[in-house]
């Protein structure tokens, strides 16, 4: 099952040809429960993702806001384990034919061991992963187990990150660059889009890997806006909102549907 980066770049280029910014969907495993947690990546991408991040849910999500976090405590709650992550990559991949990856902090994989977890994430039609604490000085040797294992290695971006290191990073990373900035409250938002806008500029001028933007999205409005100047419009906190505001697990899952259905529409709406 070894390639799937390739899956990733042609889908990533597929919706650049149709004059658009692909929907890159997040949620993280064994939320609200494993079976439930497949069931919503299904379903998301069912709706219009095209590509899905599986979180693996971590004790300390250090970069995660208070929606993720609640939600990467239930899944540990409920006994989530690493294989039900790969299982969820298994089964959502299987299911929809579209590039799945996986984001986790480093500490999980480096307890789990990293040729294990790169040739089980391969084994399982993943398409990558995203490491958002991973410095590239230290990623050597998880580059070159990915590598053989045809796995992107998705780097993050962020405004505070000067020319020089986004020129670092990018040149290390493959699939896409995560570029990471917030939307943050009414009224700060249209200096944040600049702010988000202006990274944008500055990781394509280091890279021809696409640049896609995780950024407080969650209306199709918004998804507009990003996907203007983005190659990719990532949400996640929104969609885990849905299922933690549902009274039960079928109403959660329709409301991932609608909402990704509706930002679908949005990232369409050049």
């Amino acid at each position: 099952m070894a390639g799937n980066i390739e899956l990733l770049s042609a889908t990533l280029a597929k919706a650049k040809s149709e004059d658009r910014a692909a929907l890159i969907a997040y949620l993280p495993a064994g939320f609200p429960t494993v079976d439930g947690g497949i069931e919503a990546v299904k379903a998301v991408l069912d709706a219009g993702a095209d590509v899905v991040e599986i979180g693996l849910p971590h004790s300390d999500p250090v970069l995660d806001g208070p929606v993720i976090q609640t939600a990467d405590d239930i899944a540990l709650r409920g006994g989530v384990k690493i294989a039900d992550v790969m299982r969820t990559v298994r089964e959502a991949h299987r299911a929809s034919g579209k590039p799945v990856l996986v984001m986790t902090y480093w500490n999980p994989i480096d307890r789990y061991g990293i040729e294990r977890f790169t040739a089980e994430l391969a084994e399982a039609g993943g398409a990558g992963c995203i490491l958002p604490d991973l410095p590239v000085q230290e990623s050597e040797v998880w580059r070159k187990h990915a590598e053989q294992h045809g796995l992107a290695t998705v780097f993050v971006v962020a405004p505070s990150s000067t020319d020089e290191r986004l020129a670092k990073i990018t040149a290390a990373g493959s699939g896409f660059v995560y570029a990471a900035s917030l939307m943050g409250v009414t009224g700060t938002r249209a200096s944040v889009g600049a702010q988000a806008e202006d990274l944008v500029r500055r990781t394509r001028a280091t890279t021809d890997l696409p640049v896609c933007v995780g950024l407080g999205v969650s209306n199709p409005e918004q998804a507009a806006e990003v996907a203007a100047f983005a190659d990719g419009v990532i949400v996640g906190s929104a969609f885990v909102k849905r299922i933690l505001d549902a009274p039960d697990e079928a109403a959660g899952l329709a409301a991932v549907r609608e909402l990704a259905s509706e930002l679908a529409r949005g990232v369409r709406r050049n």
